[in-house]
């Protein structure tokens, strides 16, 4: 199991970090090799099912996930998105807060515990580094992208 915690800054208001974060298929647009489907009809609420497609042909695994908690902030209070990971290949859950920061700008939070079961423990400070890079090259990209 691997648990990371990334946390950013952004000179943005809440509703539009937000925005920024949890508009499903713009996931895709920043992460290698991946593609993401929202299967449920917009907008988002829990319950909506995402699956992240990552990969390329029969080397491709599919990361199916639900959204359990949704709670978008206002201009003044933070908001919280939970995603349960629900895949044959990667499980686990992937949490995003976005709270009043300095200055008027947006403080993110993003959380994740994976569990890759086909891969063997002494894995996970691989899985860990990867992860880590990833997500953060991630959160970067989504909070700048208009």
């Amino acid at each position: 199991m691997v648990n990371i915690l990334l946390e950013r800054t952004a000179p943005l208001p809440l509703p539009e970090a937000w925005r920024r974060l949890t508009e499903w298929p713009r996931h895709g647009e920043v992460v290698p090799l991946t593609r993401v489907t929202v299967l449920t009809a917009p907008p988002t609420h829990e319950g909506t099912v995402i699956v992240a497609r990552t990969g390329l042909g029969p080397l491709a695994f599919e990361d199916r996930m639900e959204v359990t908690v949704w709670h978008p902030p206002t201009d003044e209070e933070a908001g919280l998105v939970r995603l349960e990971k629900r895949g044959r290949v990667v499980k686990g859950w992937a949490e995003i807060e976005v709270r009043p920061g300095p200055g008027g700008r947006s403080h993110v939070i993003w959380r994740e515990e994976l569990t890759v079961p086909l891969l063997p423990g002494p894995v996970d400070p691989l899985l860990h580094r990867a992860s880590h890079s990833m997500f953060g090259r991630a959160a970067n990209r989504l909070l700048r992208m208009p």
